[in-house]
This record gives C-alpha cells, sequence and structure tokens, in this order.
C-alpha cells in the first residue's frame, strides 16, 4: 500500500494505492511509493470515504483509490501520455525546496525553534529565484487569485457607473508625474516609460469622453527600497468630469473600494482562507458609508492621541498610520479635507486613509490654466515640447468648468487591503 497526496492550485488530496487484481500489481505501488515531488500524473480512481478524516489535506471527507496502472504516468502530450517507470524517474527534478517549506508560516518556524526543532526556512531571495515553485504554495495563488478578482471589480464597477476604459501611451516623449522616470534612447530620440497615465487620461476628459479609467503598467524609477515606492506594477487609475465639487470624486471612489472589499469577502472565501492559513489576519472592517474629515478635524484627532502634527503640514507616514487606527472602534475608511502641502504650490484635495496601509491614494486639483502650467513645468525643468499636446489639450477644453479630476493606485494596493493585511515587505504578492 502507498499514498500519494494530489493537488491541482490550493485544492489537495490524498489517494491510496493497493495491489488490484487485474487493474494494479505490485511494482506499480512500489513505482507509486518512489514517486518524485511535484510529478506531474494522471489519475483514474474510486472515489471512497475513509475511515478516519484525513487532516493534511484541503478535501478531507473522501479518498480516491487508484484503479487503474495505465493512467499513473507523467502527462507528457508530446510523448502520448507520458512513459516507462524507469524513464518518468529518470527525470525527475531536484527540487530547490519543498513547496511545503515554503508554505510554512513564520509562528511555526518560531514555535519550532523554541521547541528546540530544527525546520526548513525558505528564505524571500530562494523563493524568488525559483518563482514557479514559490507560486505554487496555496497562499500565493489565493493572492493572485485575489488580485485578479481585485481587477474584474474594478472594471465592472466603473463600466456600470458609465465610464469608459480607455488604453494610453507606455512610452512617452518626456516626465509625466515627477522626478522619478525610466529615460532611453528610442531610434535616437529621447524617450521615457511612463510614471501614470496621468496627462493622457485628462486630455481624454478634454475629448469629452467624460469619464474614463485604465488597468495598466506603470513605471517608476524609484530609489527609495520600500514597499511604498515599486519600480513597476499594475496601475488602477480613474479620471472623471466634475461638475460642481471635487467630492464627487470622491463619492465614487468610496464606492469603488466599497465595492472591491465586498465581493472580496463573497467571491474569494477559498481564497482569503488559503491565504490566513500561511499569512494569518484579521478580516478587514470598514464602513459601508465612507466617513469623511476636515483635515483639521484630522489633526485634532491626532493631537487627541498624543501625536504632534504641523497643522500647515503633511502628516508623516506614522501620523497617517494613527489617523486610520484612532477615529473609530471599526476602524473605517476615512477622507481627509483640504491638505495642504508646504513647499508646493498644488493642493492636496483629499487622501483616503485605510488601517493597515498609510495611504491609498492622493486625490489632487488639477491646474486646468495653460499658462500656469507651462510656467510651473519650466520651474521644475520639463522642456515643454514633451507635454504640448497636453496643455494644448488643456488649452482647447470645451467647458471651463467641466476641468477633470481623479485618482490612481495599485493593483497590489486594495488586494492587500482586502485580505487585511499590513503593506509590509517583503509581500507575499
Amino acid at each position: 500500500m502507498a499514498f500519494v497526496v494530489v493537488r491541482e492550485r490550493w485544492f489537495t488530496v490524498q489517494c491510496v494505492v493497493t495491489v488490484q487484481p487485474n487493474t494494479v500489481n505490485r511494482q506499480m505501488v512500489k513505482y507509486v511509493a518512489r514517486l518524485s515531488r511535484e510529478s506531474v500524473i494522471d489519475v483514474e480512481g474510486l472515489v471512497s470515504v475513509p475511515s478516519v478524516e484525513i487532516k493534511g489535506t484541503t478535501q478531507q471527507g473522501f479518498e480516491p483509490k487508484f484503479l487503474n496502472e495505465k493512467y499513473l504516468r507523467n502527462a507528457d502530450p508530446f510523448e502520448g501520455g507520458g512513459g516507462s517507470s524507469e524513464e518518468i524517474a529518470s527525470r525527475a527534478p531536484v527540487l530547490s525546496f519543498n513547496i511545503e517549506d515554503a508554505a510554512r508560516r513564520d509562528a511555526e518556524i518560531e514555535k519550532a525553534l523554541q521547541a528546540g526543532e530544527k525546520l526548513v526556512l525558505v528564505n524571500q531571495d530562494t523563493c524568488l529565484n525559483n518563482r514557479v515553485l514559490d507560486l505554487r504554495t496555496q497562499a500565493k495563488q489565493g493572492i493572485f487569485s485575489i488580485q485578479s478578482e481585485v481587477g474584474n471589480i474594478f472594471r465592472g464597477f466603473l463600466l456600470f457607473e458609465g465610464f469608459s476604459e480607455i488604453h494610453t501611451p507606455k512610452l512617452i516623449a518626456g516626465s509625466s508625474e515627477g522626478d522619478a522616470v525610466d529615460t532611453l534612447d528610442y531610434k535616437g530620440q529621447p524617450a521615457c516609460l511612463t510614471q501614470s497615465p496621468q496627462l493622457h487620461k485628462q486630455m481624454a476628459i478634454c475629448a469629452e469622453f467624460s469619464l474614463v479609467f485604465e488597468m495598466g503598467p506603470v513605471y517608476r524609477g524609484e530609489d527609495s527600497n520600500t514597499h511604498r515606492h515599486l519600480c513597476e506594477f499594475t496601475g488602477l487609475d480613474v479620471e472623471m468630469e466634475i461638475d460642481l465639487h471635487y467630492s464627487e470624486v470622491m463619492d465614487v471612489v468610496a464606492r469603488l473600494f466599497v465595492t472591491i472589499f465586498g465581493t472580496l469577502n463573497k467571491t474569494c472565501q477559498k481564497e482569503l482562507e488559503a491565504v490566513g492559513r500561511q499569512y494569518p489576519f484579521e478580516p478587514l472592517k470598514y464602513l459601508l458609508k465612507t466617513q469623511r474629515l476636515t483635515f483639521e478635524e484630522g489633526v485634532q484627532m491626532l493631537k487627541d492621541a498624543g501625536v504632534e502634527v504641523d497643522p500647515m503640514g503633511d502628516p508623516n507616514t506614522e501620523a497617517k498610520k494613527k489617523l486610520g487606527k484612532t477615529g473609530t472602534t471599526l476602524s473605517s475608511t476615512y477622507c481627509t479635507g483640504i491638505l495642504w502641502l508646504l513647499g508646493r504650490s498644488i493642493r492636496c484635495l483629499a487622501t483616503i486613509i485605510l488601517p493597515t496601509v498609510i495611504h491609498l491614494m492622493f486625490l489632487f486639483e488639477r491646474e486646468h490654466r495653460p499658462e500656469l502650467l507651462e510656467k510651473r513645468a519650466q520651474a521644475c525643468g520639463i522642456e515643454l515640447k514633451t507635454i504640448s499636446t497636453y496643455i494644448d489639450a488643456i488649452r482647447a477644453r470645451a467647458c471651463c468648468h467641466a476641468f477633470p479630476n481623479g485618482a490612481g493606485w495599485g493593483t497590489h494596493s486594495p488586494t492587500t487591503v482586502g485580505m487585511g493585511m499590513e503593506m509590509a515587505y517583503p509581500p507575499p504578492i
């Protein structure tokens, strides 16, 4: 008799193989016992209920029994489904680490050390250097499934709200957002990778699209080595025409996040459980109606909590974290009111703060006066010819009151927050 655990994505089941007249011989039982980890096989079996519940797999109420040895082989479509036992055994790769070792919780390793036991620790470098193996763990499978669902919810919500999806250039003439830019030579012409679709989505609003969004790659030439400064990620960007007040954008974004988190809890229960087994977390708590605080109220709340804040400056990282946990026992989502940043001539209108992250989004008012835009670009050392089409679009806008405003963040932000996890490096994503 031999036992083998078969896995497909994050689902596992224990199978048993015993000698069966005319179907499974003794040699096949020995062969199963010698199978190397991560071998790919086809199985034909009879599902039965075990006398003792199996606890080491995700599927615990049944146990397949092998019926036919011809189906137990390497699943190689280029060789008609497999080869002989000897051929399969000789091809078995030597893995850099076992999947079970990479799936262990930190608490499990620490407990073993305290008890004098030694468990294999798979560090981050080893995981990243063997990413294909690392992604086979149940937690990583769950994380990427959740991230995929975040994109589906984002797109579905905005389409329902009347937004149009656009696709903007990723190779552009000049910087679109500050100094953290990756430059390159493109056939003799200077170019750079886009840091944000900000300029092009504003141009779409000027073209009377009214409501637009995009899901696409974003590149940042960041020098900082923190989890908040990623050099590449998938951006979720929204831009919309404002009729009366910038709070119209806040309304849409607030409903969007509530929809994302609520839908994840309904459609990704198994995925969240798989992630939680390796990375324990408390379920995210939030209010269905997003609360809003003026900047003055936020500063006062921080002062009451013993945090000193410059009333005319931008709260630092720790202050923002504290604000996300101070206001209510429900740890709800907050939007601050008008936030003035010292040393800048740009007014930050609102920022969303969640309990497990520093911020998900800053909401800035778009400067819609082309003359001032030109002066600001020159003051920042930006060549006007690299953004001439953008300034011309602002100059040609149809309605002076319907200027664009929007927001953006990476897919990793709502994914991590939706799992109630701290956005700390090394991330499980």
